[in-house]
């Protein structure tokens, strides 16, 4: 737990609790171990990361599938984990490399800010987490979604028929309108689960239960899902579609999509969609508080001998 968003009691002169008086402890004598803090990141996010991916891929499957569907086009439910192996190698190292920036930025922020500003740190730390792990997300992406769409056969076959078709720029396909959906979504879903995090901690005066973070963590991705459905849909149309450049960019993706589908085809895919990200989110947040936690713990057993 972080010592910035750590709860206390006041006690009154006779020393006794008073729990009206329930506040955030300061970290500000606190010292700040940015290696030690980016590497338990790295690990905890990593973790989290990957259990999800592996355990949600299916979805994520019929997901890419709804939206790359043009009209009413057939939803093949065959090969559903296509994919996985190739997809999880770049997942790690997303995932830790988000966690990496994310946890660093955020507790300085947060040591700089004041408290009641607290929202700022998780946005800002969750959009540059959001820009420094697209760097190895965007390609995976690319990767992983032609491949659900059946496009090749297996992951080393599509990095080598793409850097030969498409050259470097194809992995980054679509990398504007990634960023475009991945940078607010990041921040949004960082911030709405560290603030009801904060407040909830506030409102039951103790640490939080695995459950409860899991519940936490499911609702605020389920929102923040839904809520970034539309950018979702223009960033796969774009990743998509290869050397046939159907669209010229995100603005020209989004005039097509209305004119030919209806705007309601904007929202393709939102059910598995929430479905995914919330349960996404109650294992992603659950298993990194709970590696946190494990990480924290050895850290301790390490320092007392």
């Amino acid at each position: 737990m972080d010592a910035k968003n750590s709860v206390k009691v006041s006690d009154g002169p006779d020393h006794s609790p008073r729990s009206c008086r329930v506040q955030i402890a300061s970290s500000e004598h606190t010292p700040f171990d940015f290696w030690r803090i980016v590497f338990e990141g790295f690990i905890a996010g990593g973790a989290a990361g990957v259990v999800v991916e592996a355990a949600l891929y299916p979805i994520d499957t019929i997901k890419t599938r709804l939206q790359a569907a043009h009209g009413g086009g057939k939803i093949i439910l065959r090969g559903l984990y296509c994919g996985l192996g190739g997809n999880l190698v770049g997942v790690l190292p997303a995932s830790a490399l988000f966690l990496g920036v994310y946890e660093p930025t955020k507790q300085k922020l947060l040591n700089i800010l004041p408290e009641n500003l607290s929202a700022i740190a998780h946005l800002t730390a969750g959009a540059l987490g959001g820009a420094a792990s697209s760097l190895v997300r965007v390609p995976t992406e690319v990767v992983k979604q032609r491949m659900q769409i059946g496009h090749f056969s297996s992951a080393l076959n599509a990095v080598r028929l793409i850097a030969a078709n498409e050259g470097v720029r194809g992995f980054y396909a679509g990398y504007g309108s990634f960023l475009l959906r991945d940078l607010p979504f990041d921040a949004i879903q960082f911030c709405i689960y560290e603030q009801l995090r904060i407040g909830y901690k506030l409102a039951a005066n103790r640490d939080l239960k695995d459950a409860e973070n899991a519940m936490i963590g499911a609702f605020s991705g389920a929102i923040t899902g839904a809520i970034t459905t539309p950018l979702d849909v223009i960033k796969t149309r774009l990743m998509v579609q290869g050397t046939k450049s159907q669209y010229k960019g995100s603005i020209n993706c989004v005039r097509r999509i209305i004119e030919e589908e209806g705007s309601s085809a904007l929202m393709k895919g939102i059910g598995p969609r929430v479905l995914w990200i919330g349960i996404g989110g109650s294992i992603f947040f659950g298993v990194l508080e709970r590696a946190k936690q494990i990480l924290a713990g050895r850290r301790a057993d390490l320092n007392k001998e």
